[in-house]
């Protein structure tokens, strides 16, 4: 294999010195053992490297293009070196984060940033979960830990000596329709019989082992299923169908004015939300991001942000202690 390191590095050094007398001073060799191996190089390549007329080692095109992409070469042996180094110091190579649809992913950012200030060597990987999906991902090992997940952990086996979960808090949801769907028009409190009319935009469970789907839907009710809490505001704004939405979430549809929030005869109780993760060999990564998730004002700050009137001819949030499993 002609394209060392070895060799690399002593390309970068002709064309750094000049010449192959200064560049072996720097590198501790004698100039012959230099001179062998760009000759074996450009052998092996069968390409001409160096021109070497004149007292200047001067690169050809084809030494221009080796010298620029071994230089990459270079930088990404010396990073993957120094990521070994901190590996083997206690840092994971990666930590997987399974995230729920209720937490809004950009809530994470500021701690995204200060944990890549911490110049870790270890590779974020977030996925995003809805209701059994992120414990699943918790306990078939496609995450180490979850943020968000409701309820408790949903399966015997996940109550375990391998598992941990902290409650984070509460999240409270609101009725939403667009200004111009048809029960916007109807008196309120809206009740069951009349929701169970209308279609609803639900949000599709990431469990693969055995999907729920979208719980907390009514008895014969038309339902529109999609992937991403995003997708699920879109068709409600569009007129599409109604449902419920996270409070923090619906918010500024409400203030814009996209969404309407209605009163419900059976309002939705809050959600009861956890996060939780596997303590077998866990690195200094998790143990980072778990100090993180201890403080309360960062739970706080990832459930609620900062707190806005919901605004005039709207409807204020219902709050109840019991969290059921609808994530409709």
């Amino acid at each position: 294999m002609p394209l060392t390191l070895e060799a690399l590095e002593t390309l970068d050094t002709i064309a750094r010195k000049g010449s192959f007398a200064a560049a072996a001073a720097e590198l501790g060799k004698v100039p012959s053992a230099v001179t062998y191996t760009v000759r074996k190089l450009e052998d092996e390549l069968d390409v001409l490297i160096f021109d070497r007329r004149g007292q200047r080692a001067r690169l050809t095109g084809a030494g221009r293009e080796l010298l620029t992409e071994g230089r990459l070469l270079l930088r990404s042996a010396d990073d993957l070196a120094r990521r070994v180094r901190r590996v083997a110091s206690g840092w994971e190579p990666e930590l997987r984060i399974g995230v729920d649809a209720l937490i809004d992913l950009t809530m994470l950012r500021p701690l995204i940033e200060d944990f890549y200030r911490e110049q870790s060597p270890t590779r974020l990987r977030f996925s995003y979960e809805v209701l059994d999906g992120a414990w699943e991902a918790l306990l078939d090992g496609r995450a180490e830990l979850v943020i968000g997940a409701p309820h408790g952990m949903p399966s015997p086996a996940m109550a375990s000596a391998r598992f941990s979960l902290r409650p984070m808090g509460r999240v409270d949801f609101i009725f939403c329709v667009a200004p111009h769907h048809a029960l916007a028009r109807q008196a309120q409190p809206v009740t069951a019989e009349a929701m169970a009319q209308q279609r609803a935009v639900a949000l599709a469970d990431t469990s693969r082992r055995q999907s729920t789907g979208s719980a907390g839907l009514l008895a014969g009710q038309d339902t529109l299923t999609v992937a991403t809490l995003e997708q699920k505001v879109a068709m409600q704004i569009a007129g599409l169908g109604v449902g419920w939405l996270p409070e923090p979430v619906a918010r500024a549809h409400l203030q814009r004015g996209s969404l309407i929030a209605l009163s419900t005869i059976e309002p939705r109780p809050a959600a009861m939300v956890h996060y939780g993760w596997r303590k077998a060999d866990a690195g200094k990564a998790l143990k980072w991001w778990l100090s993180k998730l201890e403080l309360p004002r960062v739970r706080e700050q990832l459930l609620s942000p900062a707190a806005a009137p919901v605004g005039p001819g709207r409807v204020p949030v219902t709050r109840r202690k019991s969290a059921p499993r609808a994530r409709s």
